[in-house]
């Protein structure tokens, strides 16, 4: 049938459930197909999923994330209060480690030579110990 003069197309698909996209399951979002990453390859996809899936566990590789490792637990002492177990003990030899501390930090003094066996030891507390007579041995 010819158009008369002025007359348009009207292009409203009403009443076509698929609006021209063929079968209604074509025309949906990714989540149709699992996502973006899955989009594509046709029916070549089926067969490569199960190598995938054996090699890294998942298809969907992007998400697997990683574990951070534990942050290391450092236990310090202050001289101060190093010095109150020296007096309370009366000792000349401490063993840091032993007792749980793994670093020797500098707030305070000692009064008392002592030689103290630690992991780490900050510049200040080496510095304070050797003025006092004392030794400090870093092991590992």
């Amino acid at each position: 049938m010819k158009k008369t003069t002025g007359q348009r197309k009207n292009k409203k698909q009403r009443g076509f459930s698929s609006h021209g996209w063929g079968s209604k399951k074509k025309h949906r979002g990714a989540g149709n197909r699992g996502g973006k990453g899955n989009a594509g390859s046709g029916k070549r996809a089926d067969t490569k999923r199960p190598t995938i899936i054996n090699l890294h566990g998942t298809v969907d590789l992007a998400k697997r994330g990683f574990v951070r490792p534990d942050a290391k637990k450092i236990i310090a002492i202050n001289l101060r209060d190093l010095s109150l177990i020296v007096e309370k003990k009366n000792v000349n030899e401490l063993d840091l480690n032993k007792i749980g501390y793994s670093k020797l930090l500098g707030t305070g003094n000692l009064s008392k030579a002592v030689k103290i066996t630690v992991k780490m030891a900050s510049k200040k507390a080496v510095e304070k110990v050797k003025n006092a007579g004392g030794e400090v041995i870093l092991t590992k």
